[in-house]
């Protein structure tokens, strides 16, 4: 198959698009049946059109598509600004960043204890491993409560918290890949190291905001079709900026996302960037596959270290719950709040994928070499894990919470086993689990939502050309 692409560099590329997109769509309807998302199937696709299953993209055109991954975590980082709402912030304040604050540094506080203390590793690997346990994956968790219509306080703190959580997370990693470069090149870890990258992060900040107020002046008064254009240009073009300056784009287009909607109150755009966004998404999930190290993971032995990257992996995984259950729990009881918040918002918290796969191809593009490629392959491997069981853990915190419905109401079993024995709380917990992971419908409310949104800017559009059109007949038979 690699020599159908010897002729043309152009067949080679547009060849591999194609194949991205077709695989991607195709392993969608196989995931479909196992209720499992859309990103899980992305990285399967990825994964068996890879040089370790069917080798039908060529390497060099997988190195060539670096740039997916700015492009993919900007529309990323620019849906979840849409949430970050100051009307709704102003409710709770402080106690969000405190729980958020909480949550996200013990989840990565309890992954660097694990993986430098107890495994031995590197400290830039480990460093920049911890930091990316803080990210959470927004989306999961938006589309969850779109579909069960939950409300109350435990969803305004969630939803709080999810949109400032991959701030902090952010905020995480770029301290820990300007320590991890420090320590990985010997130089001096000092106060500088650590402060330069909070004011680059700051002036990202200011600058998506300056980047958004333009893009409000810009969209105003717009024709639909135009409105998309601009704001994916202005989109491009942040990146560009900081593909030029070498700094990640995510705050930024966050930043420009929340002055825009607190400007205008505009939720259409965002609809409409959501139905034009998947192909993007998709082929950044897909190309993430594409360089997932098969063969490295099950290695006896990592080039990080003695231990096998499955280990790791597998810990990597089970810690950060802990961690972000843990934290989430006395952050929420250090703002006192209600026991069905408490106990509870850890769950929702679950879910890792785009962020995180984002700042992990950053991260590896950074560190490198063997290192690089590790920590890649964990997080891909433990997002695929995470999305398996966080949508339904999340929906499982909404009906614990009592956001929608009770436990024993949303998903009713049998309290008596085949042997004859009741069975414990655990056996009930852990087969109602599976039964809402089974009946997880199917999120047709938010693309319907999205598509509408696309066509009725498209029939705008129509409208407004037919006006035209008719206007300058009339003015030419005025002439005549």
């Amino acid at each position: 198959m690699q020599q159908v692409y010897a002729g043309s560099p152009a067949a080679s590329i547009i060849i591999s698009i194609a194949l991205m997109l077709f695989f991607g769509f195709a392993m969608t309807r196989l995931t479909k049946l196992a209720k499992l998302p859309n990103v899980t199937a992305y990285i399967i696709a990825g994964i068996l059109i890879g040089p370790y299953c069917l080798n039908l993209v060529p390497k060099q055109i997988i190195e060539g598509m670096d740039f997916l991954s700015d492009i993919a975590l900007a529309f990323i980082a620019f849906s979840t600004g849409e949430f970050f709402r100051f009307s709704a912030l102003k409710k709770n304040g402080g106690k969000v960043v405190i729980i958020t604050v909480l949550e996200a540094c013990t989840a990565s506080v309890f992954v660097f204890v694990v993986v430098y203390f107890l495994l031995g590793l590197s400290l830039p690997f480990s460093v920049v491993l911890a930091a990316l346990a803080a990210a959470t994956a927004p989306a999961s968790t938006m589309m969850t409560i779109r579909q069960t219509g939950a409300k109350g306080d435990f969803v305004d703190t969630l939803l709080q918290v999810v949109a400032l959580d991959d701030i902090v997370g952010l905020v995480a990693y770029s301290i820990a890949i300007s320590v991890a470069l420090a320590a990985r090149d010997n130089v001096g870890i000092d106060f500088l190291s650590i402060l330069k990258p909070l004011g680059i992060n700051i002036g990202v900040l200011l600058l998506g905001g300056g980047f958004g107020f333009i893009m409000k002046l810009l969209l105003s008064k717009r024709s639909t079709d135009n409105r998309l254009i601009i704001a994916v240009g202005l989109l491009f073009a942040f990146c560009g900026i900081c593909a030029v300056l070498d700094i990640s784009p995510l705050l930024g287009c966050m930043s420009m996302s929340t002055v825009y909607i607190n400007l205008t109150d505009d939720d259409k755009l965002f609809k409409q960037l959501n139905y034009f966004s998947p192909p993007i998404l998709l082929m950044f999930f897909v190309r993430s596959g594409l360089s997932f190290q098969l063969d490295l993971l099950f290695s006896p032995s990592s080039p990080i270290g003695g231990v096998s990257l499955i280990v790791v992996g597998v810990l990597y995984f089970l810690v950060r719950i802990a961690g972000k259950y843990t934290g989430a729990f006395a952050g929420c009881a250090a703002v006192k709040k209600p026991k069905t918040v408490r106990n509870y918002l850890g769950l929702a918290l679950i879910p890792q994928a785009g962020v995180a796969i984002g700042l992990a191809a950053l991260g590896a593009r950074t560190l490198g070499g063997d290192m690089g490629s590790a920590l890649n392959t964990i997080i891909l491997a433990s997002s695929v894990l995470y999305e398996l069981i966080g949508p339904g853990c999340a929906k499982l915190s909404l009906y614990l919470s009592k956001s929608y419905s009770t436990l024993e109401e949303l998903a009713p079993v049998p309290e008596i086993a085949d042997t004859g024995q009741k069975k414990t709380a655990a056996q009930l917990l852990i087969e109602r689990i599976q039964k809402i992971q089974q009946e997880l419908p199917e999120p047709k409310s938010w693309n319907e939502e999205n598509e509408q949104a696309f066509l009725d800017a498209a029939m705008e559009q129509e409208q407004a050309m037919r006006t035209y059109y008719r206007n300058n007949h009339k003015r030419r038979n005025l002439f005549r």
